[in-house]
């Protein structure tokens, strides 16, 4: 049996970003993050939704990243639907109880056990529990989830980016990343990805273009496929420039001007949207259940 995260304290924000309270006894069981965490309010949004396909980009630009899910033959089989069951055991540590955070924690740090070899493209050794590839992997999805809140709805100021940072440290210890080798703040997370790409260990191989693809030419199954393609367009505009031309993209002052009006389309029209549309189903569903009290408040705006 898989060993679970120890040692993991429960820590909601109760009314408002920037106010952590450790949990006392409750009645009911909040998870490791609860409605008034600033993971639920970031996590729950389908625009931030799509800045995983720009995680998911500069995952497969490392290829021992993009060689661990080679070997699960995840682009050969049901690609969409494998992706899709990833992302529900993801939602499930924000959005669900602490024995189904541990459940879906159990079930990635199980399938990551399986995985480990020799990239055949660099020559080296690859191993999906490789603290290294987990931070990695963790640090891009952090970084891009706070990059499109801010560009798509902008609620957070620094200290909410912050402590969505720190709740986001709780996740990782359950998917077994050691705290200590986090970087504290999100600048320092910023700064950390940098330099795994200023140390040059990205490299886009064809499993990186065949993640590429996925987006570019989703397969008929896929949940959104009709707007996929722009999703691709926006992950690939807010790449750093370098990993952008690994693609092979090209980008020029006209391409950056649609992306910016887009971004600042879909910030000013999420307000009027529906629910089924502004939030993600895992959070609606489980608001439908009456499993939990969706008593959020909005983080503070910015001065």
């Amino acid at each position: 049996m898989p060993c679970r995260a120890v040692g993991v304290t429960q820590r909601v924000i109760r009314t408002n970003v920037g106010t952590l309270l450790e949990m006392g006894g409750s009645d009911q069981d909040l998870g490791y993050f609860g409605p008034g965490s600033v993971s639920w309010q970031v996590d729950r949004e389908v625009t931030v939704l799509f800045g995983g396909a720009r995680a998911l980009l500069m995952q497969a630009a490392h290829p021992l990243v993009v060689a661990g899910v080679n070997q699960t033959q995840m682009y050969d089989r049901s690609p969409w639907k494998r992706l899709q069951r990833t992302l529900m055991l993801t939602y499930t540590i924000t959005f669900g109880t602490k024995a189904e955070a541990h459940a879906a924690a159990d079930r990635i740090n199980e399938v990551h056990a399986r995985i480990n070899g020799t990239d055949p493209v660099t020559g080296k050794a690859y191993d999906a529990l490789d603290p290294h590839l987990l931070l990695y992997v963790h640090a891009t999805l952090v970084h891009s989830a706070v990059l499109y809140e801010e560009l798509t709805i902008g609620r957070l100021d620094d200290e909410g980016r912050q402590r969505f940072h720190e709740e986001q440290m709780l996740a990782a210890e359950l998917v077994r990343i050691p705290k200590g080798s986090i970087p504290p703040t999100v600048p320092a997370l910023r700064a950390w990805l940098a330099d795994v790409e200023d140390r040059g260990e990205l490299f886009v191989t064809e499993g990186a273009l065949r993640v590429a693809r996925l987006f570019m030419d989703p397969p008929h199954d896929a949940e959104w496929r009709p707007i996929l393609p722009q999703v691709a367009r926006l992950a690939f505009g807010t790449l750093s420039p370098h990993v952008r031309e690994m693609y092979g993209i090209r980008w020029n002052g006209a391409k950056e001007a649609a992306l910016r009006s887009t971004f600042a389309l879909m910030r000013a029209a999420r307000p009027f949207l529906p629910v089924k549309y502004k939030y993600v189903e895992p959070y609606n569903e489980w608001v439908r259940q009456g499993r939990r009290t969706p008593t959020l408040r909005s983080a503070r705006p910015r001065a």
